[in-house]
């Protein structure tokens, strides 16, 4: 059994562990991010775990059990005599896996939340959103959710037994920059991680093997499983369009998405429930424009302006067949793609940093006007000041959108993302490219 990689999560799991007023836990997210691994381990810290998986036919008496009752403490008795498990409170742990196989499962986490709040129960699922959307009886209030993706850049140097490096990493700021010898060691492992990316799968094998060759044919592996999870999607979307808008939407990353390019052959509106369904499933991040005059940033949207990508550097270097020897030997990111990958791992990375108790959000500024467009990559919330990012796939690059923001918004400062180490220069603060998940924090 592979050995497990500390999660950021594990801290928010054990929180809710320990919680006086806890509620059923559900973690959402994109298939194959780590859900179940972070349950299971989280389960170790309980005298037993009680792991159901309503997809496997090993439990097809479970799912008639919760057909039959709404009484948690009847599910429970019979829970625990079908598996030969005891079912505690306070020493058990229930997890629900692939919870979306059992409407009503899901409908009862309500029931465990007003009659039998003492006991420790986390559900999770793949395509979750969809199954939450037709079961009407969901008791919003009485159920917590988590959000999980991906490994970030850095729980991956905890995958890489890198702590000291993280530590130094942690510590630095613009005005208290990580020596030159670090700072090129965190670049080596951040051009490795962009190519790698962040699917536990993909990062447990290079963490066990270090082969490069063994990790890209696991991405084949994942991205095949997706297209085929399209297939459980075409009661909404044809599989054959999801298929067009999620290849379009690698192809538009970087830049606004035009509807036009991405199927010449749909409507409108079937692409906008295309890339809506990716969104629910995990797998895309919209960067919505904002006039960014106030907080919230979600109070000034235009909606008819976003850029798209899809939630993993590692699936969308593999899809494109990027050549990664370029980078991996030295080179610059602008010489493999102009720079889009810079800006999509920024733009994940700025997900992964956000709380995870809501589903994560970004935002872009940008002004058409005739003679003076202007364009920032990302604007973020930093206590209650709106901050302007600037991602630079190198380490120089123009800077007229961002200060043309700060005179007209009069914010005090912007953020420049770049492979340059930690630094300042007038009001702009550096941070490299690897440290872009610390920009809110």
């Amino acid at each position: 059994m592979t050995e497990y990689i500390p999660r950021k999560i594990d801290l928010d799991l054990l929180e809710w562990k320990d919680s006086t007023d806890r509620k059923p836990l559900l973690m959402r997210g994109a298939r194959q991010v780590g859900k179940s691994w972070a349950v299971r381990n989280l389960g170790g810290s309980f005298e037993n775990i009680l792991e159901i998986n309503f997809e496997n036919k090993d439990f097809a008496g479970a799912k008639r059990v919760f057909e039959k009752h709404s009484n948690p403490h009847l599910i429970c008795d019979e829970l625990s005599a079908l598996y030969d498990k005891p079912v505690k409170a306070g020493k058990t742990l229930l997890f629900l896996d692939e919870i979306q196989a059992c409407a009503d499962a899901i409908s009862s986490l309500r029931y465990f939340y007003e009659q039998m709040p003492e006991l420790h129960i986390v559900a999770a699922g793949s395509l979750l959103e969809f199954a939450l959307q037709r079961i009407l009886s969901y008791a919003v209030g009485r159920i917590r959710s988590m959000y999980m993706y991906p490994f970030s850049f850095e729980e991956f140097l905890l995958s890489q037994k890198r702590s000291l490096l993280l530590e130094k990493l942690s510590t630095a700021s613009p005005e208290n920059p990580v020596s030159d010898e670090v700072h090129q060691n965190l670049i080596e492992l951040f051009l490795r991680f962009l190519v790698i990316g962040g699917m536990p799968e993909v990062v447990a094998k290079y963490a066990s093997t270090g082969s490069l060759l063994d990790c890209q044919n696991i991405l084949d592996d994942l991205t095949q499983a997706f297209f085929v999870d399209f297939a459980k999607y075409k009661q909404r979307v044809p599989t054959i369009r999801l298929e067009e808008v999620f290849s379009s939407l690698i192809m538009q990353t970087g830049q606004k998405f035009t509807y036009s390019q991405a199927v010449s052959s749909a409507s409108h509106v079937q692409i906008k429930e295309s890339i809506d369904l990716l969104k629910m499933a995990g797998l895309a991040y919209s960067a919505t424009h904002s006039s960014a005059d106030n907080l919230p940033l979600s109070a000034q949207l235009n909606p008819r302006y976003r850029k798209l990508m899809i939630f993993d550097t590692g699936i969308y270097q593999r899809f494109l067949r990027l050549d990664i020897s370029n980078f991996l030997s030295g080179g610059k990111i602008e010489q493999v793609n102009k720079g889009a990958l810079a800006e999509m791992f920024v733009g994940i990375e700025l997900v992964k940093a956000q709380n995870n108790r809501v589903p994560a959000e970004l935002y872009y500024w940008q002004r058409e006007k005739s003679g003076s467009a202007a364009e920032v990559d990302y604007v973020v919330p930093v206590g209650q000041d709106i901050i302007p990012v600037e991602v630079k796939a190198g380490t120089k690059g123009a800077m007229q959108s961002m200060f043309l923001f700060l005179a007209e918004k009069q914010r005090p400062y912007g953020i420049r993302c770049s492979m340059e180490n930690f630094g300042t220069f007038q009001n702009i603060k550096i941070y490299p490219l690897y440290a872009a998940g610390k920009i809110q924090r």
